[in-house]
C-alpha cells in the first residue's frame, strides 16, 4: 500500500462530489422519493454490519447517491461512497434482497481497500504519482479522476472479487437479507446481457456459471447468519 487510506478517501470524496454535481446539472441526481428511501434503508442496515469487519467504519463519512440513468452499474468508492443507477434496479426488477447482495459486494471492496490496492499498484508503476502530490483544486480534480479510474473502473483481480463476494454475502445475511438472492441477481444479469456487449458493471466482475457455483458453495456458511438476523421491516 503506497498511498495512505486518508489520501485515497480524500480524493475519492472529491470524485464522488464531482459525479454528483454533474448528475445534478443534468437533473438526474435523485435525493428523495421511494427508490432513494428504499436504497437508504438497505444501506443503513448493511453499514451497521461493516463494524464486524473493521471498527473504524463508524467514523467513515458514508454517503449514498442515486442517479437516474439506464445503466447497469453500482459502486462503493473508498471511504463509503455508494452509487446506484436506476437502470440496474429497474431493468433487473431488483428485490430488496438482490439490492442488498449487490450493495454488500460493492461495500466489501471498500472494506478490503481493493481500490487503494489498485491505486498503489499504479503508483508503483509511476502511473498515478500526481495522486499523492495533488494540491489545489485542479490537481485534486485530476487526481480524483485517476482514483475513480483505478478504484472503480479497472477490473478487480479474481481473488478480490471472490473476497468481495464472500464478505458481501455475510453483510447481507447479517443485515437480514437472504444471501441466496446473490445467485438470483447474477442469473438476471447474465440473462439481461446475453448476446450483448457487457455493461460497465459486468465488465469489472467475473460472470458465468463459475461465479454462481462459488456463491452456491458459500451458502452453508451464511444461511445460519441470515436465519438468526432480525429481518427488515421497510415498506
Amino acid at each position: 500500500m503506497l498511498v495512505s487510506s486518508a489520501e485515497v478517501d480524500r480524493i475519492s470524496a472529491s470524485s464522488f462530489n464531482e459525479q454528483n454535481q454533474k448528475a445534478r446539472e443534468k437533473n438526474i441526481l435523485i435525493t428523495s422519493g421511494p427508490t432513494y428511501d428504499r436504497l437508504k434503508y438497505i444501506s443503513n442496515r448493511l453499514i451497521i454490519q461493516t463494524e464486524i469487519f473493521r471498527d473504524d467504519t463508524r467514523q467513515w463519512n458514508w454517503q449514498l447517491s442515486l442517479i437516474n440513468a439506464p445503466i447497469l452499474n453500482a459502486t462503493c468508492a473508498p471511504g463509503g461512497k455508494i452509487t446506484f443507477y436506476t437502470g440496474l434496479i429497474e431493468q433487473l426488477n431488483l428485490t430488496d434482497d438482490e439490492i442488498a447482495a449487490i450493495m454488500g459486494h460493492e461495500i466489501a471492496h471498500a472494506l478490503r481497500e481493493h481500490g487503494r490496492e489498485r491505486i498503489s499498484q499504479a503508483v508503483a508503476q509511476n502511473v498515478a504519482l500526481n495522486v499523492v502530490s495533488a494540491t489545489g483544486y485542479g490537481a485534486i480534480a485530476g487526481a480524483a479522476n485517476q482514483v475513480a479510474q483505478y478504484a472503480l473502473v479497472l477490473p478487480n483481480s479474481r481473488q478480490n472479487e471472490s473476497e468481495a463476494d464472500a464478505i458481501g454475502l455475510e453483510l447481507a445475511a447479517r443485515a437480514g437479507y437472504n444471501p441466496e438472492a446473490a445467485i438470483i441477481v447474477w442469473k438476471k444479469m447474465l440473462k439481461a446481457t446475453e448476446g450483448k456487449n457487457p455493461p460497465e458493471f459486468l465488465s469489472t466482475h467475473p460472470s458465468g456459471e463459475t461465479r454462481i457455483e462459488q456463491l452456491t458453495e458459500l451458502m452453508p456458511a451464511v444461511m445460519p447468519l441470515y436465519k438468526q438476523a432480525p429481518k427488515p421491516h421497510y415498506k
